[in-house]
């Protein structure tokens, strides 16, 4: 973009930007600034023409750096305060195994996905071609202003295990192959030709993910969604192959009765177990929750939901979604049957307050409702703000909520004197777990975290992947806050202020003090390097460090 009259009511616009101070500064702010300097025809400039011309600005040295700005001219700046920049792909439609009988049965989307959600018009728009998706996802998120450089890959489309392996293998390989295509420099958008899931070797993906280790965009988690009796322990270890580090699963509900009643096709058992496989290979799990399934009642989504903090479960995620009634679904014709009665909408906010109530600290409650248009509900809540709603009626009560999601440290800046260091323990039916954090002093605010896992002495030297036998596991290593380059240090934000040094640090202590020897992590492929760093060599699927 060249510039042209408009150049001097952009400074202008900077300008007055950092004149504002950081606790005046609101979301109106930008709006206020953007209708005072117009452009020369009388319209407002847009968030991503702002970015244009500051990247621009700064090429050319008319302005210097200035992390201030950038968070304020980011459109939609929550999409990193995570931390990381999500970047979400779909499979191309495949059957599913499973015969739910809420689930949609969109001829054009994989199973219980519809193609007028956000995520899946954009896999539609591409073809679910995972190359194009990954691309200009990401190359949109640059455009509006946000740090690319971190990715955290989610791979969803109804159950990632019944893909053939050849399809599988592709489809990782492009997606690892459109991150390591983008630099610092990319802002157009790109549609590959139509391409034909194709063979692809293991050492073509195996070259694509080495070179990750060093591209500009990073991956730095790999998620896969799939069902929970579909775990095996060949299939984690052709997970693990493929670069995943955390796994969502179909948890639903805890009652066989109400699973049995909805056609789920699996039970409580099958969950255990895939709980149990998961876990033992380090992999962060989360679930997918259900209030409201056929034949459920408030009283037993509550008492089930209780049941998910015992031994056999503690997932470190969840998103919870409320059951719509969609057409084209068994559930809609027992619906319209009068068979099938949906939770009122006072029932459904008591259910989520009370769920978001029992969620202990190491858990993060990723979503709840999911981003279905209101148009295809036919009955259920289409209330967008219903996390948001909980969550104010339980501080008018003086409940305190412990959730990771909403402690988050989000756009707050903090130093190392305001935090101070929590470790928390809980036992599963397989480990010991250790969730070691770093929050505010102040307000309880979540800055980092890592999961570490000591597994039990009759599962430390007969795990079934050998080179995680005799050592402790760290599972996650997390820093929260808007993502900071990978070569700038840290001005306030909590990345790049040296606590996930501090927590591996503590987690070897952790680890010694139990008298094992060696600690390994569940590295995803563009946080090799960081752990190399830390004195970690990488094995076959893991990366390891011997203790003194």
């Amino acid at each position: 973009m060249k510039f042209n009259t408009d150049e001097q009511k952009i400074i202008h616009i900077f300008n007055d930007i950092l004149l504002i101070k950081q606790e005046v500064w609101n979301r109106d702010s930008l709006n206020k600034i953007l209708r005072k300097h117009t452009k020369k025809s009388g319209k407002m400039f847009r968030n991503d023409e702002l970015v244009e011309h500051y990247h621009l600005l700064l090429e050319n040295g008319k302005i210097q750096k200035n992390r201030v700005l950038e968070e304020r001219i980011r459109l939609k700046p929550t999409r990193t305060n995570s931390g990381v920049a999500v970047v979400t792909v779909l499979t191309k439609p495949y059957p599913c195994p499973g015969k739910c009988i809420y689930c949609p049965n969109d001829p054009a989307m994989p199973k219980s996905y519809i193609s007028s959600e956000p995520g899946a018009q954009r896999a539609l728009n591409n073809k679910f071609d995972p190359y194009a998706q990954v691309y200009n996802r990401i190359i949109t998120l640059k455009k509006i202003g946000h740090n690319i450089e971190k990715i955290e890959l989610i791979v969803l489309g109804g159950t990632w295990s019944t893909y053939p392996l050849d399809y599988k293998i592709w489809f990782v390989n492009e997606c690892f192959k459109a991150m390591n295509s983008i630099n610092q420099n990319s802002d157009k958008y790109t549609i590959p030709k139509d391409r034909q899931s194709s063979k692809v070797e293991w050492t073509e993906l195996e070259a694509n993910q080495i070179l990750n280790e060093t591209s500009y965009c990073r991956n730095v988690g790999l998620v896969f969604e799939t069902r929970p009796d579909y775990i095996t322990k060949d299939e984690i270890i052709l997970m693990r192959k493929l670069g995943a580090t955390k796994i969502q699963l179909g948890i639903q509900n805890l009652s066989n009765k109400v699973l049995d009643a909805n056609m789920v096709g699996r039970n409580t058992e099958d969950l255990k177990k895939a709980f149990s496989l998961l876990r033992r290979a380090g992999f962060k799990i989360q679930g997918h929750w259900m209030p409201g399934l056929y034949t459920s009642t408030p009283s037993i989504d509550i008492r089930e939901y209780k049941r998910l903090w015992k031994k056999d479960f503690c997932p470190d995620e969840l998103k919870i979604y409320p059951v719509s009634v969609i057409q084209n679904t068994t559930l809609y014709e027992l619906f319209k049957k009068g068979e099938y009665i949906p939770y009122t909408q006072k029932e459904l906010t008591s259910i989520i307050e009370k769920h978001i109530q029992m969620t202990p600290r190491y858990c993060r409650i990723s979503r709840i409702i999911r981003d279905i248009p209101s148009n295809e509900i036919e009955a259920g809540s289409t209330i967008t703000n219903l996390r948001q709603t909980a969550e104010e009626n339980l501080k008018k009560k003086g409940i305190k909520i412990n959730e990771i999601h909403y402690r988050e440290i989000k756009g707050e800046m903090v130093k190392k004197e305001d935090l101070q260091l929590e470790t928390l323990t809980y036992k599963t039916s397989v480990s010991k777990e250790y969730f070691i954090s770093y929050k505010t002093k102040k307000n309880d605010k979540l800055c980092a975290f890592l999961r570490l896992s000591i597994p039990k002495r009759s599962f430390l030297n007969n795990n079934y992947i050998e080179e995680l036998n005799n050592s402790s596991i760290i599972r996650e290593v997390h820093v929260y806050g808007p993502v900071v380059g990978l070569k700038y240090k840290s001005l306030g934000e909590s990345q790049h202020l040296g606590l996930g040094k501090l927590l591996i640090q503590k987690a070897e202590q952790i680890t010694k003090k139990h008298r094992i020897k060696k600690i390994s992590v569940i590295s995803a492929v563009g946080t090799r390097k960081y752990y190399e760093l830390n004195g970690y060599k990488k094995g076959e699927l893991y990366m390891h460090k011997l203790l003194d």
